[in-house]
């Protein structure tokens, strides 16, 4: 879809008149490029400060069973017990494996390198999506962008322990949205007939691998590539719909090859029988209301979450600072603000309404305090106030004869949205500080028991953020208990808190 003339033009007078104001183009070019780069420096500390705090993660929930499986079976063992007895998630049973096979370690590092593995994927899309859309902006401005999705999305949520520190919820809804929107890369960065090709082979084997990964990722891809589908011919040039169609054609077979490979696993049989969660419960009209009133309550939660405005502010910088070069149409990125808009927020409706009504039979009420499911649509819903904020910057600067107000302001904005986050995460630390150094202690304690022979060792529930640990709910959930005591060596845990 070609770019107008007069919208060109429009742009071409407004850069001019705010390089004039400002003082000339040098000046303009390096203030433009200085700013963006400095206001970064406060999500990427947000960042760094809860890398740090991750040095506090300790095991706890299902990694109790997690541990002594990769430990005595290898992480190919933890693959087959998710197919097999688990829930049939092959692709979630490998990335468990890799940071399993570092116990502690695994644990305490997870934070940091899947933070940076967000950051890196989400500011490469960034600055991809901005060269095809043949936009110029100050060069900070993508790690500016990046670094606010990140930070909103990774700690603006109700529960940040299970969104970021907990791996074994992160790999499958926090990572693997991101995942998704990777690979997007190689799509936009195709152009001859090889790397179309590269393009269409990393989609369809992405599609297969996240299918058997996280049955909400899938959910949410399914829904977007369907929207890519049905409305390519109002998104996308004419030189180029035919392929992204195909391209999402394959992704969509892809994740659900994957799908199926998960649903007809005997872990997946088992996790249905144990849950009573099967297709006809899901499509069950009090499962389709209470689903309803669910994610009713989450979108009133996620909507009057103020931090999220640093996402919408990041975006009135990208549009009030993006500027067209207009040697060539844009081919993926054209100006429909409303229709482009309408879809995206149409898509993070029936997606997360969707989410909900899968999640809904195994947590029933709960699924409106089941925080980190949720995070499968919630990057959606971040980058989609995202372009909602560029479009909005993008008319301003096409009807405001200087935007400086308008760019300190947006600029505010994502620096209190940081800060806000600065208190919780905070807190958060020092309640994961705490329950490690309780952890370690009791830790050298039942390995000082193995050691000696014991087979039975008490065992004090050591929790945070609402995670599971064995004896909660005063004493009543005895699990991991069993998963305790096999890390350890042990025949048996008993509740430490409870006299004889």
């Amino acid at each position: 879809m070609a770019v107008d003339a007069s919208s060109v033009t429009q742009e071409r007078d407004h850069e001019s008149r705010d390089e004039r104001g400002i003082g000339g183009r040098g000046t303009s070019s390096s203030w433009r490029t200085a700013w963006p780069l400095a206001l970064s420096l406060l999500p990427l500390g947000l960042l760094v400060m809860a890398s740090w705090i991750g040095r506090h993660v300790r095991p706890s929930a299902d990694e109790w069973c997690f541990l002594p499986s990769v430990r005595d079976h290898g992480i190919s063992g933890l693959i087959g017990k998710f197919y097999f007895t688990d829930n049939g998630r092959v692709g979630n049973g490998l990335l468990v494996g890799l940071y399993a096979r570092f116990p502690v370690a695994g644990h305490q590092w997870f934070g940091l390198i899947s933070g940076v593995l967000m950051l890196a994927l989400l500011w490469a899309l960034a600055a991809q999506l901005l060269r095809r859309a043949d936009l110029e902006v100050p060069r900070g401005l993508p790690l500016l962008v990046a670094s606010m999705i990140t930070a909103v999305f990774l700690f603006a949520t109700p529960n940040t322990y299970k969104t970021f520190y907990w791996p074994a919820a992160s790999v499958s809804h926090t990572v693997a949205p991101v995942l998704a929107c990777a690979v997007v890369l190689p799509l936009l960065r195709a152009g001859g007939r090889r790397s179309r090709m590269s393009a269409l082979a990393v989609v369809f084997t992405a599609g297969v691998f996240m299918g058997t990964l996280s049955e909400e990722a899938s959910v949410v891809a399914l829904v977007v590539l369907s929207c890519v589908v049905l409305f390519a011919h109002h998104v996308f040039a004419v030189r180029v719909r035919a392929f992204v169609r195909r391209w999402s054609l394959l992704g969509m077979a892809g994740v659900v090859v994957g799908t199926v490979v998960l649903m007809t696993s005997p872990g997946s049989r088992n996790r249905r029988e144990h849950y009573g969660a099967d297709r006809a419960s899901m499509l069950a009209p009090e499962s389709l209301l209470g689903s309803l009133r669910g994610f009713g309550q989450i979108l009133e939660t996620i909507l009057t979450t103020w931090q999220y405005t640093g996402a919408v502010a990041a975006g009135v910088l990208l549009g009030l600072l993006a500027r067209g070069r207009a040697r060539r149409p844009a081919a993926l990125l054209p100006c429909r603000p409303v229709l482009l808009t309408s879809l995206g927020a149409a898509a993070f409706l029936v997606s997360g309404y969707l989410c909900t009504v899968i999640t809904y039979p195994v947590f029933g009420a709960d699924v409106v305090t089941t925080e980190r499911t949720w995070n499968d649509y919630l990057l959606l819903y971040v980058m989609l106030l995202v372009g909602a904020g560029a479009f909005i910057g993008r008319s301003l600067r096409q009807h405001v004869r200087r935007t400086g107000v308008a760019s300190f302001a947006a600029a505010a904005v994502c620096a209190a949205a940081v800060l806000g986050l600065v208190g919780p995460l905070n807190g958060l630390g020092d309640a994961m500080q705490v329950r490690a150094e309780k952890w370690d202690r009791q830790d050298r304690y039942l390995r000082e028991q193995a050691a000696h022979g014991a087979k039975v060792a008490p065992y004090t529930p050591v929790s945070v953020a609402q995670m599971l640990e064995p004896f909660s709910n005063q004493g009543r959930r005895i699990w991991p208990a069993q998963c305790v005591a096999d890390y350890y060596h042990l025949d048996k845990v008993t509740d430490a808190t409870q006299r004889p």
